[in-house]
């Protein structure tokens, strides 16, 4: 499924770090309280102690658990590393020695904390965006970084960027589809074929009654419409420009007489 209406930032950022977090992310998302650091102290060893926080803290923030554990920015690490009072955080670096300690890790931490497969959440995540793209003017992308946020929230883990982007695009047709239904039911049998006979181009025209419709009227007299003195209007009886007065032939404008009440019309028809 093509992923068009997502930017390149918005790809780009999906499930990764795409530089160090502010401050206030920091404290809100890598911040261990007395419950987590009970869970933290499980672990043997400052660099799994530090390497399991660092995953705990990353899962809130990206809403993905990184296939590389140790590879976020090192404010990151400094900050974690002091909320566990470990003065040198470089020990990290020997926790990627040991691959099967990092997926230990993500299992308990999923289950510890309750984090969910996408297939688990997929259905609450549906009905968010159909109530959401049903009362709000929302673009795709709007809709995309919606539904990255109500899943990180909601500690179900992010599916593949192109996978979230169909979910998307599904759900915001399906409402349109919808729209289309509730205005479209209440409208007899009669009117709906007047209405879509607007769409239709008729033989010799180049565009639908609708596209006529829309133009706006053009009360300009073109060059070869005619020696209208004065600015002119479109009759709407004959198609032709009704003029404040008309010329007559070479060198008889000067002393021709006032229009009659009627206002004469153009000797050429109206531009289209």
């Amino acid at each position: 499924m093509p992923v068009e209406f997502l930017s390149d930032e918005q790809v780009a950022a999906y499930g990764r770090f795409d530089g160090p977090p502010a401050r206030s992310e920091l404290e809100r998302f890598f911040f261990l309280d007395d419950a987590d650091r009970q869970v933290v102290r499980r672990r043997r060893g400052k660099h799994n102690r530090l390497g399991f926080a660092l995953q705990l803290g990353t899962v809130r923030f990206l809403g993905t658990f990184l296939a590389d554990p140790v590879e976020v920015p090192w404010p990151v690490v400094e900050y974690v590393a002091g909320r566990l009072g470990l003065p040198d955080a470089s020990v990290v670096k020997a926790y990627s020695e040991r691959p099967a300690t990092q997926w230990e890790h993500t299992a308990e931490i999923r289950a510890v904390y309750g984090y969910l497969d996408f297939m688990g959440g997929e259905r609450g995540l549906r009905e968010f965006l159909g109530a959401r793209a049903w009362t709000r003017p929302e673009r795709p992308s709007e809709l995309f970084d919606h539904a990255v946020a109500w899943l990180r929230a909601g500690r179900v883990l992010l599916p593949g960027v192109s996978v979230l982007a169909r979910l998307v695009a599904e759900v915001r047709a399906e409402t349109t589809d919808r729209l289309h239904r509730v205005l479209a039911e209440p409208v007899e049998a009669a009117l709906r074929t007047r209405l879509e006979s607007l769409l239709l181009v008729p033989d010799g025209a180049r565009v639908s009654e609708l596209d006529r419709l829309r133009r706006a009227p053009d009360a300009r007299v073109r060059p070869g419409d005619g020696a209208c003195a004065g600015s002119g209007r479109r009759d709407p009886r004959g198609g032709r420009r009704l003029c404040g007065r008309r010329r007559g032939a070479a060198g008889a404008g000067r002393g021709a007489g006032p229009a009659g009440p009627d206002q004469q019309r153009c000797d050429a028809t109206a531009a289209p």
